[in-house]
């Protein structure tokens, strides 16, 4: 295990509990000393007052004492208007002010921008996705309504290296999900028959089948993130020129934890 700990660089917009709960998760599995890492930064691309969501994320950074960096998006974008290359130059701007905080990683957490190329070219990157290798891309809720549309069978939660296709990057690790069986099929058999304009006009993500993906995706979220972090920290997993290997070999395809996964939950449940 590497002497030192494995430092982070966090990135989140923070506009839902969802970036509060990884943030929470990780923060204290470093503070129980579970995670031999630490976070030496948090970047939010919004600003106090902006919006309630990040408002409650950038007070909860405050309450950990964690160094926080913020650069409202929204506001440098209006600052820009009709500056094509408005992206590039905010991102330019982010470098800048991340530059004094040397990271191994940095975790796209909740981040709502797509990741831009200076950015992944600086720095590993790691997001999380709320989908199977292959399957969906988009917004968490975009993922489920694709799923629904497609009426899959399963899903699954991964990491991967952000690259400047969006969440096309190379898959960091993964684990799958049914999304049929005792806890889906009602919610399956309530739509038979009902496009996804119907569903979506109706209930929207009050949704039965919606909600029982959604709980199903985030059980997992914070497991799959904490193992893989854990397992970059402890010197298994390996990031070399834009590739990762794990325990001395070589993947194209990302490295299934599933099982791992699975059985954290089983002790939690």
């Amino acid at each position: 295990m590497p002497e030192t700990p494995y430092r982070l660089g966090w990135f989140a917009t923070g506009r839902g509990p969802g970036s509060r709960r990884l943030l929470t998760a990780a923060h204290e599995a470093i503070t129980s000393g579970e995670l031999p890492a630490r976070i030496e930064y948090v970047f939010c691309n919004r600003e106090q007052g902006e919006a309630e969501g990040s408002d409650e994320f950038i007070r909860l950074v405050h309450s950990y004492d964690l160094p926080l960096i913020t650069l409202s998006s929204r506001k440098f974008r209006h600052a820009w208007t009709g500056a094509r290359q408005w992206r590039s130059l905010f991102d330019h701007e982010v470098l800048q002010r991340i530059s004094s905080y040397p990271v191994n990683l940095i975790v796209l957490a909740g981040y709502m921008l797509i990741f831009g190329k200076d950015l992944c070219r600086a720095h590993s990157v790691l997001n999380l996705h709320p989908a199977a290798p292959g399957g969906p891309e988009g917004t968490w809720q975009e993922v489920i309504w694709s799923l629904i549309a497609q009426k899959a069978s399963e899903s699954g939660v991964m990491t991967h290296l952000a690259t400047e296709a969006v969440d096309k990057g190379p898959v960091v690790t993964y684990c799958l999900f049914p999304i049929r069986g005792q806890e889906f099929d009602q919610g399956w058999s309530q739509i038979e028959g009902s496009s996804i304009e119907d569903i979506q006009a109706q209930e929207g993500e009050t949704n039965s089948l919606f909600m029982a993906i959604r709980k199903a995706q985030v059980e997992r979220e914070v497991p799959l993130l904490l193992s893989t972090l854990h397992a970059f920290a402890e010197g298994r997993l390996h990031m070399e020129k834009g590739r990762v290997s794990f325990a001395r070999k070589r993947s194209s395809n990302g490295y299934d934890m599933t099982k791992e996964i699975e059985a954290l939950l089983r002790r939690r449940r």
